[in-house]
């Protein structure tokens, strides 16, 4: 309760935030999202009476246009990846600066996905761990040059509308190419995308 108390005091200081209404437990937390209709939420994956994971899958379900940012203290792959196909926007470490969760608040409402720095790392070698066999350059040659500017464009955290407004494309274009890439890939969520386009050095973590 300290806790939570605490962020919502934190929260309060930034303008662009308000908080209205808080959650003790994962089944509080759905009565909360009923009754208060949030933008956001910002919540822990270890909630008592009901899993985070489960919280967030039936939130995602229930009303899908809610984005949520988890903060925890976990920084391994196996609670990020299951945070992410849970249906989570964005994983924030505990350890994280103000500055940095102001960030990924604004980053998260802006319609992209959001993950610690400190996180990227292991999420490399996660894909290394499971992907690391395959041969170094023959995705290069699966990959159309457009598919290419898609994947650097996802992992610098644009989303499908700002890139079709790049390339001056439909957004189902963009939806079309991002498909391309998973099935070309095998990779199937955004972060993994990112940490695949940060190993190959397309962009900078």
């Amino acid at each position: 309760t300290i806790v939570r108390e605490g962020l919502s005091c934190l929260l309060s200081t930034y303008p662009e935030f308000q908080v209205i209404g808080q959650a003790g437990d994962g089944f509080a937390l759905l009565e909360v999202v009923k009754d208060c209709a949030p933008d956001l939420i910002l919540m822990g994956i270890a909630l008592p009476k009901l899993a985070g994971t489960d919280a967030i899958r039936l939130i995602k379900k229930r009303f899908p246009r809610v984005k949520l940012v988890v903060l925890t203290r976990h920084s391994s792959e196996e609670y990020l990846v299951d945070a992410f196909r849970a249906g989570a926007d964005g994983y924030v470490l505990k350890r994280a600066t103000r500055g940095e969760l102001e960030t990924a608040l604004k980053s998260v409402l802006s319609g992209n996905q959001f993950v610690s720095p400190g996180i990227v790392k292991g999420l490399i070698t996660a894909y290394l761990d499971t992907q690391g066999s395959s041969d170094q350059e023959s995705w290069q040659k699966s990959l159309t040059h457009r598919e290419k500017a898609t994947l650097k464009l996802i992992a610098e955290g644009y989303t499908n509308k700002d890139i079709a407004l790049m390339f001056g494309v439909s957004v189902r274009t963009v939806e079309k190419h991002r498909a391309n890439l998973m099935n070309k890939l095998n990779i199937h969520n955004t972060a993994s995308l990112t940490a695949f386009a940060i190993e190959k050095g397309l962009v900078t973590s």
